[in-house]
């Protein structure tokens, strides 16, 4: 067996070649593997229609045919923008794989995708690639992984987005039912986490990370596909490996057929290796996220939101509702305004189920229609944005019965409907020209600058339509949409395109290596939505996370502080309705809209941090951070824990000399005591419901 290696950023990726055997590769192994252990280790696993999985496997995509019969053929080497790349070529079962290996800059960190062709006259039918395996990933240290391995799952709801649980593999479900010298050494169980459907992250984010609490090392990976995926962590040669892909026959209703020739590509992911634990994992995948986005000026400028619609006018907007908000918002320094919900609907309809055409209310804006409300934005000195719901088309809209049925999602020929909307299938021509009609005309005709694009349907498994399966339909809907919203951008470079979906449902670096915006939740308490704030940059870079402020017309001033504390290390959506607010209160929306646009500049290239860990719904307390070029900036929240005085961990920070409350200018009632032999910070806040940014220099 000859071993191939590679050294990259401080990861070392052990390749394995044997003329009986499929590619082997380890990473980062801390000493020679033993036999038992290679034989998991497979570079890829393919599964076909009809293949013999030759072992005792379960549900676990283990021993898959043709992939243990591939062998290795050649490998090479290339530079590319991002930096190093390798591939490796195999052939055997009739198929040819390719693994692609994208290293990232100079990051501890690559991207994984695969390629299958078909080398077989006969058609052969995919229901399983991996896009990254790997095998002894618990390997290092003294105990067992039921001792020392720890798996973090980030939960996602509507609402409820990036919501991190952290536990043993026992507490996931994977409990060692073999010791070391059992002649199996594995379990047939598994830990399976995957997403079907038109919202990508559903119920969970498509990430994860496992952790070597005796080594430090930690695991991290990412998935990066708009629609249906699937990762496994299960046991195999006494140690743990994991198993990475897109959509999968048994999970997600895929399956591919490819003639001879034909090449299947999987969706890519990315994938790390940190000596610390999940926070520095997360900060390593935050900069890789900023190398594979497409650049866009809006992540370096940051402007300043106002949205119309969360505790606002809530999908109402006419003439004589929007004037006095435009006024405020404008008074206030916001720099883009945006209409939502509602600008294209009659008053007297149901506007829901009637989506579809795009064409401005008559009703709701009787004098000089919708232009003279987009009008008074721009004279205000503010760029115009619309909502949109450009992948649905309402049951009701009149389009529906002059378009084939050919242009919506369907299974067994029958049009599919969730909600009261069609999804539309990107992959006809006559939909992505409807769609181009759309965003152009408004662009044209209106100066639209910016389009909050919403998502509030899941079409389910996908489309059988002129596809294998209806999880291949869904894949290459998938894939043309992205092209589409590739073309929009080639056309209007300087427009805004704001990624939604429900808020947080379709969190994927396949959307947001595009977009330079995402909504991080439909929150609408203020109170919740600290706590989603704060975890946000888990998901998602801060200079792309919108978070919403939308104070209330009457509360106190600490409700406003905790609002404005949301944002201020993010994107801001302002809201709420801020024509009503008292002059006191309003000067404290516009303290912090006038810090933000002094500080942003730096928060751009922020790597953030979490003193308590990542937060979860129900914490007593939350802190979250930016370190930054000239400064750490450090958010805190008191939430409703009776203590009042919580004390922070920033031993791993750089050295700081001086921690000030940045905002609001005037403390009130808060205390900061810093430590600086210990590196721990006491922050005592006046009341449950406060928070405070703070500056550390």
């Amino acid at each position: 067996m000859k071993r191939y290696l590679v050294r990259r950023n401080g990861l070392e990726l052990h390749f394995y070649f044997a003329p009986d055997q499929a590619v082997r590769y380890l990473l980062n192994p801390p000493s020679e593997p033993v036999p038992a252990l290679l034989k998991w280790a497979s570079l890829v696993e393919v599964q076909v229609n009809g293949g013999d999985p030759d072992d005792h496997h379960g549900n676990k995509y283990t021993a898959t045919d043709p992939g243990r019969h591939l062998r290795y053929h050649q490998h090479r080497t290339l530079r590319t923008q991002l930096g190093y790349k390798l591939e490796i070529i195999q052939r055997g079962g009739d198929v040819e794989v390719i693994s692609h290996l994208q290293f990232l800059g100079k990051l501890p960190a690559f991207r994984s995708w695969t390629t299958v062709r078909n080398l077989k006259k006969q058609p052969l039918l995919l229901e399983y690639v991996s896009t990254f395996a790997l095998a002894g990933v618990s390997c290092g240290g003294k105990s067992g992984w039921d001792d020392k391995m720890q798996l973090h799952v980030p939960d996602n709801s509507w609402c409820g987005e990036s919501q991190w649980r952290s536990g043993s593999l026992a507490q996931f479900g994977l409990s060692r039912i073999s010791s070391d010298f059992h002649k199996f050494g594995f379990s047939i169980n598994r830990i399976s986490v995957a997403n079907l459907g038109t919202w990508s992250t559903v119920e969970h984010l498509p990430m994860g990370a496992l952790e070597n609490r005796e080594t430090g090392q930690t695991l991290f990976w990412q998935i990066e596909n708009n629609g249906s995926w699937h990762w496994e962590v299960s046991d195999g040669g006494n140690e743990l490996f994991l198993h990475v892909s897109g959509p999968t026959y048994r999970e997600c209703h895929w399956s591919k057929q490819l003639v001879f020739g034909e090449i299947f590509t999987s969706v890519p992911a990315t994938i790390g290796l940190t000596k610390g634990g999940l926070q520095e994992s997360m900060q390593v995948l935050t900069q890789t996220r900023r190398l594979i986005r497409r650049p866009h000026a809006d992540m370096k400028k940051m402007p300043v939101i106002f949205n119309d619609y969360m505790n606002c006018l809530d999908g109402d907007p006419t003439t004589e509702r929007l004037l006095p908000v435009i006024e405020s918002a404008a008074k206030l320094g916001c720099e883009y305004f945006v209409i939502d919900a509602g600008w294209y609907a009659e008053r007297n309809e149901t506007w829901w189920a009637s989506v579809g055409k795009w064409q401005p209310s008559q009703t709701r804006f009787p004098n000089g229609g919708l232009k003279a409300v987009i009008d008074r934005i721009r004279e205000r000195g503010m760029i115009p944005g619309l909502w949109l719901e450009i992948e649905v088309m309402g049951i009701h809209c009149p389009l529906v019965k002059t378009w084939s049925k050919d242009c919506f999602f369907q299974r067994n020929g029958i049009p599919i409907i969730d909600h009261g909307r069609y999804q539309l299938d990107f992959r006809h021509p006559k939909v992505r020209a409807h769609a181009d009609e759309v965003v152009d005309r408004l662009v044209s005709e209106f100066g639209v600058g910016y389009f909050k694009m919403d998502y509030n349907i899941n079409a389910g498994p996908g489309t059988d339509l002129k596809a294998d399966a209806p999880g291949d339909g869904l894949l290459q809907h998938n894939r043309a949409y992205l092209e589409w919203l590739e073309g929009v951008f080639d056309r209007h470079p300087a427009l805004v395109i704001e990624n939604c979906s429900s808020g947080g449902l379709r969190l994927d670096y396949a959307l947001l290596s595009r977009h330079s915006i995402q909504s991080t939740t439909d929150q609408t308490d203020y109170r919740l939505n600290g706590a989603i704030a704060a975890a946000s940059a888990s998901a998602v870079t801060p200079e792309q996370a919108a978070v919403w402020s939308y104070p209330l017309a009457k509360s106190d001033d600490e409700e406003v502080i905790m609002n404005m504390v949301n944002v201020l290390l993010s994107r801001i959506h302002q809201s709420g309705r801020v024509h009503e607010i008292s002059s006191a209160r309003l000067e404290l929306i516009r303290e912090a809209l006038t810090l933000y646009k002094g500080i942003r500049s730096n928060l751009r290239d922020g790597i953030p941090f979490w003193p308590l860990g990542l937060p979860r719904l129900g914490d007593d307390w939350a802190a979250y951070g930016l370190h930054c070029s000239k400064a750490s900036y450090l958010a805190v929240w008191r939430f409703d824990g009776a203590k009042k005085t919580i004390t922070l961990p920033l031993g791993t920070a750089p050295k700081i000399r001086t921690v000030e409350c940045l905002y609001p200018q005037s403390p009130r009632g808060v205390s900061l005591n810093w430590q600086t032999r210990s590196g721990k910070l006491d922050v005592t806040l006046p009341q449950k419901w406060s928070a405070r940014l703070l500056r550390l220099r």
